[in-house]
């Protein structure tokens, strides 16, 4: 994950006490905002009701603050939760990274150096933070800023001074990042796409937790985890993954943070994912 100042975590616990205390006032007020419910749509309201109750049902007593994004093209449904919700990347920016770097080769009309193809299999298989950090560099924040306008990523606001795993990211502009690798279009060549998803899918196997989760046999798995504790907010733990096949070509984005433990999130993002993927191989 990015390297944290450690004077800055002393800062992020002062704020954290502040915090406390607010919240403890908001909580007792009767004029408290109501836990917002998961929404979906389908061309088949059978499935968008059954997504909607399952995945309900999944994060009932879990603890933290959790977003949802479901797309899956076959069926035109989308169910989201929290989408606008900003959480800090950690390492899920890395396949953010990777396509601003694909971008710029294609505006530049060339292929990535080997060097850069090096890195950037570390970055996304290993979640090699050295390599995001020399990629990350490369670009600059001119480049970096110039794909996500491109990608129509509005909400995805760059982590300052090098600290690439504090960009902030919603589940609205991870799908959409998400759509943009597995459908054609004008801003990412059909090689780039292609490019991004088998480095998604050579992830190495301890890495491989979270959106995959449940997934039906015969279905092609792409994925990207990122996980960071800091002083607020516990452990922000994510996982964002692109699927296909029975049928179905599905994207899963969750967002957690405030999670006890890296493997409290894990476990929030499997429970999402196993009804996910039950409920779109039954219809």
């Amino acid at each position: 994950m990015a390297h944290l100042r450690p004077r800055r975590t002393h800062v992020l616990g002062a704020t954290l006490a502040a915090g406390a205390l607010i919240s403890t006032a908001a909580a007792a007020s009767p004029a408290a905002a109501a836990t917002p419910a998961v929404s979906c749509t389908s061309a088949n309201a059978a499935l968008a009701a059954k997504l909607k109750k399952d995945i309900t049902a999944a994060l009932a007593n879990r603890k933290g603050t959790i977003a949802v994004g479901v797309y899956d093209r076959s069926t035109k449904t989308t169910c989201t939760l929290r989408a606008s919700t900003a959480f800090d990347s950690a390492s899920v920016v890395k396949v953010t990274v990777l396509a601003a770097l694909l971008w710029d080769a294609k505006n530049q009309g060339r292929y990535l150096t080997d060097r850069e193809a090096s890195l950037a299999k570390a970055m996304i298989t290993k979640s090699d933070n050295a390599s995001t950090s020399t990629l990350w560099k490369q670009l600059g924040m001119t480049k970096i800023k110039g794909f996500l306008a491109a990608a129509g990523m509005t909400q995805t606001k760059p982590g300052a001074n090098g600290y690439w795993g504090l960009t902030q990211i919603t589940v609205t502009d991870e799908q959409k990042l998400l759509k943009l690798i597995t459908a054609k279009n004008t801003v990412l060549s059909d090689n780039s796409r292609a490019y991004i998803l088998k480095l998604m899918s050579q992830v190495v196997s301890s890495q491989r937790w979270g959106t995959p989760y449940g997934v039906p046999a015969g279905v092609t798995v792409a994925v990207k985890n990122g996980w960071l504790s800091r002083a607020t907010n516990g452990w922000r733990v994510h996982s964002i993954g692109a699927f296909k096949g029975g049928g179905h070509d599905y994207t899963i984005t969750v967002l957690t943070h405030g999670n006890s433990t890296m493997n409290y999130g894990i476990t929030t993002i499997q429970n999402v994912a196993k009804v996910v993927h039950r409920d779109l191989a039954a219809a």
